[in-house]
């Protein structure tokens, strides 16, 4: 088996909204998730720190997730699995106590913070299967970002990287599902992070507002968790113009594993999964490869257990360890052993060597 290096996982959503216990082996914890019926995804997850163990995760990075959306918070009797409160400052603190598990999670060596690509050499070297995973901070969707000088207090907690936006239009950004541009806040906000040496994550971005950020910022920047919209034709992909210019500033596309975004016209809810398979990530790896003229760029950002499970998972990946079906996969596909292991680790790798602070 191959280590993987996840370039986007929701760990402590699942753990502090979801109230999964992410220490569990994977089995157990579906067994508990059962018990709740709030969500369709009860019961079917994926992820656990064991599992990444089992699937030789030995580096992800791993998200804040809480957004400022009042009209879109829970009522009485939906969904307990929240992620939008009432402004930014609840957020914020929320965004604060996922951190805090993250920290927790560290005291019991359970995970590794990695802040600098020096931590970063170190752990990947010292790695071995079994071995806690390393995590690099990063935030999906900006809004615990309460002002523009709050971004320093962020990066002094270890936050390396992030979106502007998630869902519809916040303080900063226009994302997913709306267009439009950059506000003059998030214009602000990008030159903070350019200041500090904060990573962008361009995943998100609705187009008018992925142009403008890649246009004003001239730091370093990624893709967590997007695929293509040559093969998918949603506006939450990418097009072919807007992994040309990804590749231009050298970054790296992590392939998202959400079976919507992978199997043309799904609709959540309704499509049977059964209608994609794990196939369909080597179909999108193979397009940004394509695009970039190289496999310098395309990665694995699963997103798995990012608030769906196997309801929502192509056919054949029901635990995170079965990422490194790919493998295989990539292989009868034509790919040498060292563009999978690029694949698998090597891009992520170069990317944060380059990105992060030396420290």
């Amino acid at each position: 088996m191959r280590p993987l290096f996840d370039g986007h996982l929701d760990l402590a959503w699942n753990a502090v909204s979801w109230d999964r216990d992410q220490s569990l082996p994977l089995d157990r914890l579906n067994e508990i998730d059962r018990a709740m019926t709030d969500h369709p995804a009860r019961g079917r997850a994926t992820t656990s720190l064991p599992e990444l163990e089992r699937g030789h995760v030995a580096v992800c990075q791993a998200t804040l997730l809480a957004r400022s959306r009042p009209q879109s918070r829970r009522l009485e009797g939906q969904s307990r699995c929240s992620l939008d409160f009432c402004n930014q400052e609840t957020a914020a603190a929320n965004a604060r106590g996922q951190l805090y598990y993250y920290e927790l999670l560290e005291r019991k060596g359970l995970l590794r913070a990695i802040r600098t690509s020096t931590e970063l050499e170190s752990h990947w070297r010292s790695w071995r299967p079994g071995a806690a995973p390393g995590y690099i901070l990063a935030m999906e969707g900006a809004d615990p970002i309460v002002d523009i000088d709050h971004a320093r207090a962020w990066w002094d907690l270890g936050l390396r990287s992030v979106n502007l936006v998630h869902y519809g239009r916040n303080r900063y950004a226009v994302g997913t599902g709306d267009d439009g541009p950059l506000t003059p806040d998030g214009q602000a906000l990008l030159r903070e992070f350019e200041t500090l040496g904060m990573i962008l994550d361009a995943t998100h971005l609705s187009d008018t507002s992925f142009f403008q950020a890649l246009e004003r910022f001239g730091g370093a920047v990624l893709a967590s968790h997007n695929n293509c919209r040559a093969l998918v034709d949603d506006p939450r992909q990418f097009s072919d113009r807007q992994i040309a210019l990804l590749v231009e500033r050298k970054a790296v596309i992590g392939v998202a594993f959400d079976a919507w975004m992978m199997a043309p016209g799904w609709i959540r809810g309704e499509t049977a999964r059964e209608v994609v398979s794990i196939e369909a990530a080597a179909d999108h790896i193979d397009h940004i490869c394509q695009c970039a003229g190289n496999h310098d760029h395309a990665a694995i950002g699963s997103d798995l257990d990012g608030g769906f499970g196997t309801e929502q998972t192509p056919v054949g990946l029901d635990r995170i360890s079965d990422l490194q079906k790919l493998d295989a996969i990539l292989s009868r596909r034509g790919y040498s052993s060292a563009a999978i292991d690029a694949v698998f680790h090597g891009n992520w790798l170069r990317f944060f060597a380059v990105a992060l602070p030396r420290g």
